[in-house]
């Protein structure tokens, strides 16, 4: 945002707002709700989809080159969402209307997102499923990058609360909540695609109504690098990222983010074979341990959700709980590959959940504390939050390989390698002191 922007700040009891010159705020009584409802509503159904409805319909399709398919779909599953994520960063933080930058970009995107999931459904080939995952993939990241933009229009005091409600809370929900429900549809994992699709679309639709982003049709946008022709094709595309020494905590940031979603969804990405062809569980017993690991993962999800936001603002602390909560994701992957049996799934659960819960809860805060330019707020988280989808694309990728040379054991030694990189990276941080 730039320095003409209107700022909408709120009194002290946060009922009212009132404009300014730099920046906007939303009450919080607003601003929570949505920022639990809407990382939810497109999470959740997307972790379904590709952890557990994906995988079963790539399966039917073509048994034989399962493995192979499903790494084929997260490589182009990554390349299309970091370029859709950019764009509808950067198109975000451009747009007047009057439902604000965000909104218009983020119910467009659902809605793309339910079409695309009702055409993977009907999908009786692979290549057009393929299609239909890109054509999810673009709509899903124009919910993503305007949406955690929001995250910024929380009150200066309160932005970790609102970081938690976001990650700790609505992430929760969305990483292990949905998994639940959608173990229930596992045997009919088409009529999955088409539910889960709509519940994002609904869910978007509930969240931009709670928000109510204020309208910036009179906000004064700084376009000046962008109504040249040659100042945007030139000198905007080549300083578009900063370089090392000024944006070095951020991309440390992002190396945390990205190494994390890489150990997570090494596991999470490949959780229905892991039980089935790992575990050796039939279709009524993987059914039972989705479920349950989810249950014990969602419980600590909500938990972090509501004590370390507020423990951040209070103590002043967040670089090391952010930190360590990826060490902790390494250690239950241990337990994996240590122990191969229920008990070990069980360990994961509770190591991975309360990691999760706390990462969730307070790395959506670190990064907007790391931002290079606070003009391009919604550009850089969106950038950031590629960790939720590309990692599930990058992920699945290297354990293909990695299960192929050595086998599904490997999966977890990968998973604790990456997840201890992202832990030094996050530590590694300057600007955040603690």
């Amino acid at each position: 945002m730039n320095a003409m922007q209107p700022k909408y700040t709120t009194e002290t009891n946060e009922t009212s707002e009132t404009t300014d010159s730099h920046m906007k705020t939303i009450p919080l009584k607003r601003l929570v709700p949505g920022l639990i409802i809407g990382p939810a509503s497109w999470l959740g159904p997307y972790i379904a989809i590709a952890s557990l409805f994906l995988p079963a319909l790539i399966q039917r399709l073509d048994a034989d080159n399962k493995i192979t398919l499903l790494a084929l779909f997260s490589s182009v599953g990554m390349i299309t969402a970091a370029i859709s994520n950019m764009i509808a960063g950067y198109l975000s933080d451009r747009t007047k209307s009057r439902f604000g930058k965000r909104t218009p970009w983020l119910v467009s995107g659902a809605f793309v997102f339910m079409l695309a999931m009702i055409l993977a459904s009907m999908s009786t080939n692979i290549p057009l499923l393929l299609l239909s995952w890109m054509l999810g993939q673009i709509a899903l990241n124009f919910i993503v990058a305007p949406m955690v933009a929001w995250l910024d229009l929380a009150p200066e005091k309160s932005k970790g609360t609102a970081s938690s409600a976001y990650g700790g809370l609505g992430m929760a929900l969305g990483n292990n909540g949905f998994t639940i429900l959608a173990a229930i549809f596992i045997g009919q994992f088409r009529l999955g695609f088409i539910i889960f699709g709509i519940i994002t679309f609904i869910g978007t639709l509930i969240t931009a109504f709670i928000v109510r982003e204020p309208s910036n049709l009179d906000e004064k946008l700084d376009l000046s690098t962008s109504t040249n022709k040659e100042s945007f094709s030139i000198k905007e595309v080549l300083t578009i990222f900063p370089k090392w020494s000024v944006g070095r905590d951020y991309y440390l940031a992002l190396i945390g983010k990205l190494s994390q979603g890489v150990g997570n969804f090494a596991i999470t990405g490949y959780l229905l074979f892991i039980m089935t062809d790992f575990l050796h569980k039939g279709t009524s017993a993987t059914q039972q341990s989705v479920q349950l690991i989810n249950l014990i993962m969602l419980v600590f999800g909500i938990t972090m959700g509501f004590i370390a936001g507020p423990i951040s603002d209070k103590f002043k602390v967040l670089k090391l709980p952010v930190g360590l909560s990826t060490i902790l994701l390494g250690i239950g992957a241990l337990s994996i590959f240590f122990l191969q049996n229920d008990i070990g799934m069980i360990i994961y659960a509770f190591m991975a959940g309360l990691g999760m819960g706390i990462w969730n809860s307070l790395d959506n805060l670190l990064n907007l504390k790391v931002i290079p330019d606070k003009d391009r707020v919604g550009f850089f988280l969106g950038i950031y939050n590629l960790g939720n989808t590309a990692t599930q694309a990058i992920a699945p990728v290297i354990a293909a390989v990695m299960i192929s040379a050595v086998g599904f054991s490997s999966i977890f030694i990968m998973s604790f390698v990456f997840s201890i990189i992202g832990g030094i990276s996050i530590l590694s941080i300057k600007s955040v002191t603690r």
